[in-house]
């Protein structure tokens, strides 16, 4: 049973933590919404730089753009394109290495104006490295500097302030998830591939084991043999099954 604190006008805290709580879940699915049906060939364009990559696929970002960086990563990792998150701070103070001319960069930041992943560009333009960019403004530097640009822009944030990235994040997620989701198509990349990623727990297990991993030879013996012969093969046996 839940407990009701009242606002001062007396309002349950409850009933307005819901009514806030299914706000937030309305505002972010129209804009969601709203991205998805603006898609245009640049999206088509960031796939396919991404499946013609031949080095690594490098994503960056500051702040909440960053941590959701890292999970797009994780994500094109597990599925087929090898990925990994560079800080845009730490690769202004040696990671650049990290970054060879064969990779693509993906650079996040929904201002586009970003200090720290700003200062990235002319060293991916010195490697001659391709670059998508995922932004909400596409006046921005890093939306006129990249070879694509993907538009997350939103209406406002969920945020009842206007400022905490809630909306804005979950559309770079979002857009990260369709990359991946249509490379994955392009790749055909199939429920085995998706296993050698993954061999531990119980997905791996799921998609990995055989029956000729849990099963055991049964021992086998003539009705007619004595029983000391049968006493001997049980014991061999129960030596040879796994621990639990």
């Amino acid at each position: 049973m839940s407990t009701r604190v009242s606002f001062g006008d007396g309002e349950p805290m409850t009933a307005r933590s819901l009514e806030l709580a299914k706000g937030v879940f309305e505002d972010q699915s129209r804009a969601l919404s709203h991205i998805g049906h603006s898609l245009s060939d640049g999206f088509l364009d960031a796939v396919e730089l991404i499946y013609t990559c031949t080095g690594k696929v490098i994503i960056s970002g500051m702040g909440k753009s960053g941590i959701i960086g890292r999970k797009i990563a994780a994500t094109l990792a597990s599925t087929g394109s090898p990925s990994f998150f560079v800080h845009p701070g730490e690769a202004y103070h040696g990671d650049l290495g990290m970054i060879g001319g064969d990779d693509l960069v993906i650079l996040i930041s929904y201002s586009g104006e970003t200090d720290e992943v700003i200062k990235l560009l002319p060293y991916l333009r010195h490697i001659q490295a391709r670059s998508v960019a995922i932004t909400g403004n596409p006046a921005s530097t890093l939306a006129t500097s990249a070879d694509v640009h993907l538009d997350v822009s939103v209406e406002r944030e969920a945020c009842p302030n206007n400022l905490a990235p809630t909306t804005s994040t979950t559309a770079t997620l979002v857009m990260g998830d369709a990359l991946a989701v249509a490379l994955m198509s392009r790749r055909a990349f199939m429920p085995v591939d998706f296993a050698r990623f993954h061999p531990g727990g119980s997905l791996g297990r799921k998609l990995l084991t055989k029956a000729s991993d849990v099963m055991h030879q049964v021992p086998s013996l003539a009705r007619t043999s004595p029983f000391a012969e049968v006493v001997h093969e049980i014991s061999e046996g129960e030596q040879e099954l796994p621990a639990l």
